[in-house]
């Protein structure tokens, strides 16, 4: 829309140059009428704070018309969608103003009905305190006793977005707002692009079933390659993705028209071609075969954090690799949980909708099992699901994770207006496309900013969260301190809805808790398929 915007104002002023040559006192009110209109057009072209505008001059100001209509015709154009995979209006527009560093308080009280089935929310304390008093910005040191280059990273993290997925400019962006504001830039399983390393941020290269980056020409795991990638000292920390929110157990295919030279460099793969990511990893097949694949990447990384992500799907599998983590001795130095409503990626949505344990479910497992194997103590939970407030931390440590990973709001804080247009290569913000007519549109200097304010202030939220509940520490929250609603009733408390395991239970069998046997009984650590005595 910048060029042909350009071109019509071009046109228009040629026209009535020749016009006037004939007619100059009416065409003075055409020029009264059109020439502000081409200064207001040229105006949104160069401004730097809105994408939209800078893409769609003139007509991009229909959006913020739009907004100012809601919430009935906003909320009927841009939230209609019925598999509910944007992230809701009282959501979006928090994100929108803490990145913009806007008052991001709401008049008249409570957005939504504390009587409806499923609402959730954490009590405060009569001893509160006072939130200024607390570390404003609390870390996690990440890496086992063996880790010789241990990581501190932030509570609150960018979640995994390739490079090809995202633009140029939303990556650099990205990773600008984690220099900023020093926490963690998980690199998707695209590799590792110059637009990773531009700004300085911290890094977490994250590895896929394509081994992009790290991959030899077969499509196998390259450990030379492998080890080039992870010294690069803003590599912080390594994790081995197994599956994935958007579609677990799903793998995927870059098309021959897209992989073009820069895509290809960063993958290590041949330009023009089709590249496959299957849906299994090709450098293991069993439980203990993961773990000798991950002590190995640490042992090449040179001793920094390596971990793996998984949404949980069969409960066994999961438990099988606990099992080989105390056979074998060998230990992720953290592990990151997706929940199946996560992801911003495309996906068939038969996976997107019906496939994994969802976020909430999935934590506490993993959590509960760490736990009963007396494994939790040498490794970090990161868990991802549509965390987008502070109070959504708050929830995802209370289950057990140690920090929270997020993609959609970060995307939001970018400038991303949940146009749903992320696989079609034409998102109107610059954010989700490689077009660069478009990708123009997106300025990295103001969007870093706008990154690193909403981590901050969501940051805060949570700190002031953890101070209303007289508590002043992370490691202090647990399941008591949240309660849902299970009826217009009845509420519950999150350790009765998911009871806690015993520290070292499922290492005696006695201990083992009646509805996780025969999960234990089907976990083999020298398979993922389940035992034969699975139903015994």
């Amino acid at each position: 829309m910048r060029n042909e915007f350009i071109v019509f104002s071009v046109l228009s002023l040629i026209i009535i140059g020749a016009v006037a040559y004939f007619l100059w006192t009416p065409i003075l009110w055409v020029l009264i009428i059109l020439g502000p209109i081409i200064l207001l057009g040229f105006y949104d072209m160069f401004q730097a704070k809105h994408a939209i505008m800078r893409n769609f001059p003139l007509f991009g100001r229909g959006r913020y018309l739009m907004e100012d209509m809601r919430p009935k015709l906003y909320q009927y154009f841009i939230e209609s969608d019925t598999n509910g995979t944007p992230i809701n209006r009282v959501d979006r527009s928090m994100v929108y103003q803490r990145a913009k560093k806007e008052l991001d308080t709401s008049p008249f009280g409570t957005q939504v009905n504390v009587y409806e089935e499923g609402y959730e929310w954490m009590n405060h304390s009569i001893g509160a305190l006072d939130a200024h008093k607390l570390e404003e910005d609390p870390r996690v040191k990440v890496g086992g006793p063996n880790c010789k280059q241990p990581y501190n990273a932030s509570i609150f993290n960018v979640s995994a977005m390739s490079f090809g997925s995202l633009s140029s400019a939303a990556i650099e962006a990205l990773n600008g707002g984690a220099r900023i504001g020093s926490f963690a830039h998980n690199t998707g399983e695209g590799g590792i692009s110059s637009y990773h390393k531009k700004q300085g941020g911290d890094l977490i290269y994250q590895i896929g079933t394509g081994y992009f980056g790290s991959r030899t020409k077969d499509g196998n795991f390259s450990p030379e390659e492998y080890q080039k990638r992870v010294a690069e000292d803003n590599v912080k920390m390594i994790e081995l993705k197994l599956s994935q929110g958007a579609k677990p157990g799903h793998g995927g295919i870059l098309p021959a028209k897209k992989n073009s030279k820069e895509i290809a460099g960063i993958r290590g793969v041949e330009p023009g071609t089709d590249v496959l990511s299957p849906p299994f990893h090709r450098a293991f097949s069993t439980p203990k075969g993961l773990l000798q694949l991950i002590q190995q990447m640490q042992n090449l990384s040179g001793g920094k954090p390596v971990g793996f992500k998984l949404c949980i799907g069969n409960r066994s599998e999961f438990l099988a690799i606990c099992k080989a983590m105390v056979e074998t001795g060998i230990r992720p130095d953290f592990i990151a949980i997706d929940g199946s409503e996560g992801g911003t990626g495309a996906a068939p949505p038969e996976f997107s909708d019906s496939v994994g344990v969802p976020f909430k479910e999935g934590l506490a497992f993993a959590y509960d099992a760490l736990v009963g194997f007396d494994l939790k103590k040498d490794i970090k939970l990161f868990a991802a699901g549509k965390i987008v407030s502070g109070f959504h931390i708050f929830r995802a440590l209370a289950l057990g994770a140690d920090a929270c990973y997020s993609a959609r709001a970060m995307m939001l804080a970018l400038g991303c207006i949940q146009a749903l247009e992320c696989n079609k290569n034409t998102c109107p913000t610059g954010v989700a496309t490689q077009n660069k007519e478009l990708v123009a549109g997106l300025n990295v200097e103001d969007k870093k900013s706008r990154v690193a304010n909403y981590h901050k202030e969501t940051v805060i939220s949570f700190v002031e969260l953890m101070a209303a509940a007289g508590l002043d520490n992370p490691d202090q929250i647990n399941r008591t301190h949240i309660y849902r609603r299970v009826s217009v009733k009845n509420t519950k408390r999150y350790d009765e809805i998911y009871p806690p395991m015993k520290n070292g239970a499922l290492l005696d069998k006695d201990m083992i808790p009646a509805n996780w046997r025969v999960y234990m009984d089907m976990a083999d650590p020298e398979s993922f398929k389940p035992s034969i005595n699975s139903y015994a």
